[in-house]
């Protein structure tokens, strides 16, 4: 559920929560098995705006830190668009994660990359 409490704060960095982001944050939900008291914790948690400082970086391992660079850059796009906002939250969530550069700016590429192919999809 950390992963997921993150990318809320990710959600929210452009200081909106789209109707398109809280559909993601259910797919999440269910993608990670969250029974329904943890559903309805996420979506409580949702509620309200959240910032980097509500990363988790505690309850997340060196795994869980590249999966959720990965889903934020990918949460990013769910709108059609990453705004510059986003791109700024993306860095310094990179940083805060703290994360080999290199490694961390390889995810960060491939990310986009597979969003933009994935958008020409929709």
């Amino acid at each position: 559920m950390a992963i997921v409490k993150s990318l809320v704060s990710v959600a929210w960095a452009d200081g909106e929560f789209h109707e398109a982001e809280r559909e993601m944050v259910e797919g999440l939900i269910a993608a990670f098995e969250a029974n329904e008291d943890q559903a309805k914790e996420i979506r409580a948690y949702a509620s309200q705006r959240r910032t980097l400082d509500d990363v988790p970086l505690g309850e997340l391992g060196g795994d869980d830190r590249r999966a959720l660079l990965q889903h934020a850059v990918l949460l990013t796009f769910v709108d059609g668009e990453q705004h510059d906002a986003e791109k700024q939250y993306i860095a310094a969530l990179s940083k805060k994660l703290d994360l080999p550069e290199p490694e961390s700016a390889e995810i960060i590429q491939a990310a986009e990359a597979r969003a933009r192919r994935l958008l020409t999809l929709l």
